[in-house]
């Protein structure tokens, strides 16, 4: 990755995203820079416990974070495991730095070290007990379950047939979550079920009017970040200019065809945060 201060930024194929661009570089102290964690600051790999961010995203973000209103990690793990596994706790500069776990759900600030948290969906226990036999009945074998406290991602990356795997436990999945008042949302050969009304969009949202955010910028790349894609576009209806990046992936092209900006992953991203750093009006 390259450190010169002349790194170029990338020029969005949009109007929009150009717009966007340009309030974030012209007027950063107002601006909100939301990140998704997993494909995005961190690269995807086969076991969700072994991902951890970029080795330089740590440093792009202490750069930015103290120019801009606000950094903020939007992620379906636990607040606690992004803090943990993108090593954000500690960090000089970071203060600007929030965590928005289980989809804003739960909250940590770098700047206090303090989480807060509300209990879990009473539909997450039953799941939890129902779930081995429904994987074992629909046949899915090599798939792994990740319990994440206020959700349950069943991830089928380590099956035989991942893509298989994915399809027989679509419809077995969404009727066990639906008898539970809960949801399923599919991702890159994950499903996960969770409670309705737990989006990226609506933390995204929220987070931005708390902040009296004056323009805006989300990276993502998988489906759950569509909705904050979706609240970015609201906002800039709204006259709040933003800039919609997509961590490029072949597995997600509906998320890439809707991104002012595609890059080619974590790598790319650290990169992009790094340029606005630098070149941000002081």
């Amino acid at each position: 990755m390259g450190t010169h201060l002349s790194d170029p930024l990338p020029t969005p194929r949009t109007v929009a995203g150009r717009d966007g661009l340009a309030a974030l570089l012209s007027q950063p102290r107002s601006a909100l820079v939301g990140l998704d964690f997993d494909g995005t600051l961190a690269p995807i790999v086969a076991d969700p416990e072994q991902a951890r961010a970029h080795p330089d995203a740590v440093p792009a973000l202490a750069a930015l974070a103290p120019k801009v209103a606000s950094v903020a990690v939007i992620t379906g793990r636990p607040t606690d495991i992004a803090v943990r596994y993108g090593g954000f706790a500690g960090v000089p500069g970071l203060d600007h730095l929030v965590v928005l776990g289980h989809y804003g759900a739960e909250r940590w600030d770098a700047a206090t070290g303090e989480l807060t948290a509300p209990p879990a969906h009473p539909g997450i226990a039953a799941v939890r007990a129902e779930l081995p036999a429904v994987i074992d009945a629909a046949g899915a074998h090599g798939t792994w379950t990740e319990d994440k406290g206020h959700a349950l991602a069943v991830h089928t990356r380590r099956a035989d047939d991942p893509q298989a795997a994915f399809e027989a436990l679509r419809a077995p999945l969404t009727d066990l979550a639906t008898r539970h008042a809960l949801i399923v949302e599919p991702g890159r050969l994950v499903l996960e079920l969770r409670p309705p009304g737990m989006d990226k969009g609506v933390a995204l949202r929220a987070y931005a009017r708390e902040i009296g955010a004056g323009a805006i910028l989300y990276a993502g790349d998988d489906l759950g970040d569509i909705p904050a894609f979706t609240a970015v576009e609201k906002l800039r209806e709204e006259g709040v200019p933003g800039l919609l990046v997509c961590s490029g992936s072949a597995e997600v092209t509906e998320l890439a065809d809707r991104a002012d900006l595609v890059v080619d992953g974590p790598q790319e991203v650290v990169r992009l945060l790094k340029s606005l750093a630098q070149q941000s009006a002081p």
